[in-house]
């Protein structure tokens, strides 16, 4: 008699993870991602100081190198906290029309995660951490995972 616990059979198919150690898998995505980023920044309206320290306090030598161009292999951090934005960036333009989507990250908020401060400021602060939580609260706002 075998005591291992038998999970109940799911509909659902397991998710395939994108192995991030692996080099090649970075250089497939970095592209895309900077793209994506700072196509992101443009319509949240973000100052090149606020984008910067999304990707975690990057120089303003390197911000402006990797916006011109983005052909580059980013660190897992980076991309890690890339996809987080973008994730985020879909949610809000699935809850709200385009104009307050664009606009939430710099409204000042009342959930008490935030606690007053705008979603920008808290991901400021509290970095990839603080994005996940972002992420989370929205998936679960539309009924997501």
């Amino acid at each position: 008699m075998s005591l291992a616990y038998a999970y109940p059979k799911s509909r659902f198919e397991p998710a395939t993870l994108v192995d991030l150690t692996s080099k090649a898998e970075r250089e497939r995505l970095s592209r895309s991602a900077l793209t994506g980023f700072f196509r992101l920044t443009a319509a949240w309206g973000l100052r090149d100081d606020d984008a910067r320290e999304l990707l975690g306090g990057l120089s303003s030598s390197s911000f402006y190198d990797w916006k011109k161009n983005p052909d580059r292999v980013l660190e897992v951090d980076r991309i890690t906290r890339i996809s987080y934005l973008l994730g985020i960036y879909k949610s809000l333009h699935i809850l709200y029309g385009d104009k307050l989507a664009d606009e939430w990250v710099r409204l000042p908020n009342t959930n008490p995660i935030f606690a007053g401060r705008t979603p920008l400021a808290f991901m400021q602060a509290g970095g990839l951490l603080a994005m996940q939580t972002v992420r989370k609260l929205l998936d679960a706002r539309r009924g997501g995972l």
